[in-house]
């Protein structure tokens, strides 16, 4: 039977390439000359670690990190922000997670709209990913359609399409 898995994952090497131009391009623009911004990719706890000085060029940062990842063809929504804590001095600190994995409250927004849709489908939450399964290949395609329009607050990518 065909099938196709929902999954939300990161290209890491992606990722480091973003935060790395971000990281040049905080060090070349204008007003963040004799700045002490930092900008850091944690790869193994999937964590960007940044640290300036007012929120006025975190907010900066981090509009540049967002523009960057959209430049890498990567999806900004992927990106949970925390509150900003203030590191020792006048220094502001935040930890950005990077979210992969499709959360249970998400799979079951997800297989609830495919059933919704009254499509001849299957839908099952596989660990961090949701697994489609029919009878049809075009209906595989109505489901991506579907999820594509949907609003599920992370990005979604469609892999192991089997017919």
């Amino acid at each position: 039977m065909p099938s196709f898995d929902a999954v939300n994952k990161i290209d890491v090497q992606l990722l480091d390439n973003a935060i790395n131009t971000a990281r040049k391009e905080i060090v070349n623009r204008f007003d963040f000359h004799g700045s002490k911004s930092e900008i850091t990719l944690d790869k193994k706890a999937m964590l960007i670690h940044i640290l300036t000085e007012n929120e006025m060029r975190m907010d900066s940062i981090i509009d540049v990190i967002r523009n960057r990842m959209i430049k890498q063809h990567l999806n900004p929504l992927c990106l949970d922000f925390g509150k900003e804590q203030y590191a020792s001095g006048f220094m502001v600190k935040k930890d950005i997670k990077i979210k992969e994995g499709i959360d249970k409250d998400a799979a079951r927004k997800i297989i609830k709209d495919i059933k919704d849709s009254k499509l001849k489908v299957q839908a099952q939450m596989m660990d961090d990913q949701v697994r489609v399964t029919a009878k049809k290949i075009d209906d595989l395609q109505t489901v991506i359609a579907l999820l594509r329009g949907g609003s599920y607050e992370l990005p979604l990518q469609f892999v192991n399409m089997k017919a």
